[in-house]
C-alpha cells in the first residue's frame, strides 16, 4: 500500500501553454505519481515594478532583468484553469497548486482546490498564512531559507487561524536552483519531525534522484520534485527539472524504498522461511555411532539441508 505521496512539480514548466501543461500531465500518469502540482499568480499581485529576477532565473539572451515581464508571460488564463483543473480529474491524479498571493489563494478555493501548498518565500508573510490558514483546509509547509525558530512561528501563525496541526505536512528543502548535494542536510527533516512532531517531507531541487529516494527511506510522507518535458527549453525552472525518463525512474525507487521500508519488527519472511530448509545445517553422524555410545564432537559435524536436528542443539547433542 502507497503510503508515501509524490508530488510531480510541474510549476511554471507550461511556459503559459496549456497545450504544454496538458502534456505534462500525460507524462506524470505514466510515472505514477499521485499529484501534480503548479504555480498560481498574478504578476501584478506578486512583485514590484523593480523585483529584481534570481540568479537561477536569468537567461543570457534576455535585456530584461526583472520578475514581473518573466513571470506575466508564465500566467495562466482563468479559463485555462479550469481546463487544466479538469484535465487532472480525468486523469485520476490530485490537482494541486500554489498560490503566490491573496488573489491567487481566493481563486484557487474558488476552482475547488481544498488543500494549500505554501511555497518557502511565503514562510515569513504573516497576512498569508493567516489567510490561508482560516480556511482549515490541509497544508503543506515548505521551509526553504527558513530557520527552526521562523517554522515555529509559521506553524504557530497557521494554527491560530484555524489550521489543524494533524493536518499539516512540513516539507524540508534546499531553496537552490539546482541545489549541491552539500547544501541538502537530509538530516534535518528528522529534527523537524521531532522538535514540532508533524508529518515530515521533502521538497528536492537537487538535479538527480538520489536524495528523494533517500528521503523516502528517512520516513518523508511527501515527495516533490520538479520536472518538464525538455530541460533545454526556454524558462526559469527547465534546467534543474527531471525530464520524463527521470520522473519515471524516481517513482518506481521510491516505490521500491516503500515495499522494502517494512516494520521494525526483524521478522522472518516467508521466502526465508521456505529456505531455512535449504541454507540451514543439521547435526549428522560423521561415522557409525553405537547405541548406547556417549558422543563426542568426534562423531558429528553439521551439514546442509536443514529438515534433521538442528545445528543449534549442538551443545545439547554432544554428550
Amino acid at each position: 500500500m502507497k503510503s508515501i505521496e509524490i508530488i510531480a512539480e510541474i510549476g511554471v514548466n507550461h511556459n503559459g501553454d496549456l497545450t504544454l501543461a496538458k502534456k505534462l500531465v500525460d507524462e506524470a500518469v505514466g510515472a505514477g505519481v499521485d499529484t501534480v502540482k503548479f504555480q498560481t499568480f498574478f504578476a501584478e499581485q506578486l512583485t514590484t515594478n523593480d523585483a529584481p529576477r534570481a540568479r537561477y532565473q536569468k537567461i543570457e539572451s534576455e535585456t530584461d532583468d526583472l520578475q514581473r515581464g518573466m513571470l506575466k508571460a508564465l500566467e495562466l488564463e482563468p479559463v485555462s484553469w479550469i481546463k487544466l483543473r479538469d484535465y487532472v480529474k480525468e486523469n485520476n491524479l490530485n490537482f494541486l497548486s500554489t498560490a503566490y498571493d491573496e488573489k491567487s489563494i481566493e481563486f484557487l478555493v474558488e476552482l475547488g482546490q481544498r488543500r494549500f501548498k505554501i511555497p518557502s518565500g511565503e514562510i515569513n508573510n504573516v497576512p498569508y498564512l493567516r489567510k490561508v490558514g482560516a480556511f482549515g483546509y490541509p497544508i503543506v509547509l515548505s521551509t526553504g531559507m527558513a530557520t527552526m525558530g521562523e517554522i515555529e512561528t509559521a506553524l504557530e501563525i497557521l494554527e491560530s487561524a484555524g489550521s489543524s496541526h494533524e493536518d499539516i505536512v512540513v516539507l524540508h528543502c534546499t531553496s537552490e536552483y539546482p541545489a549541491s548535494f552539500e547544501e541538502i542536510n537530509l538530516r534535518a527533516m528528522g529534527a523537524i519531525r521531532e522538535e514540532f512532531d508533524v508529518k515530515v517531507g521533502y521538497s528536492d531541487h537537487t538535479l538527480g534522484i538520489e536524495v528523494p529516494i533517500a528521503a523516502a527511506a528517512l520516513g518523508a510522507v511527501v515527495i516533490e520534485k520538479h520536472f518538464t518535458l525538455d530541460r533545454s527549453l526556454h524558462g526559469p525552472d527547465h534546467k534543474a527539472s527531471l525530464d520524463p525518463v527521470g520522473l519515471k525512474e524516481m517513482v518506481k525507487a521510491i516505490r521500491n524504498i516503500e515495499l522494502s521500508i517494512g516494520s521494525e519488527r526483524k521478522e522472518r519472511s516467508e521466502g526465508e522461511k521456505e529456505n531455512l530448509k535449504v541454507v540451514r545445517k543439521s547435526i549428522v553422524a560423521r561415522r557409525s555411532i553405537k547405541e548406547g555410545q556417549v558422543i563426542t564432537e568426534r562423531d558429528i559435524c553439521t551439514k546442509r539441508h536443514g529438515s534433521g536436528v538442528s545445528a543449534a542443539r549442538w551443545d545439547e547433542i554432544i554428550g
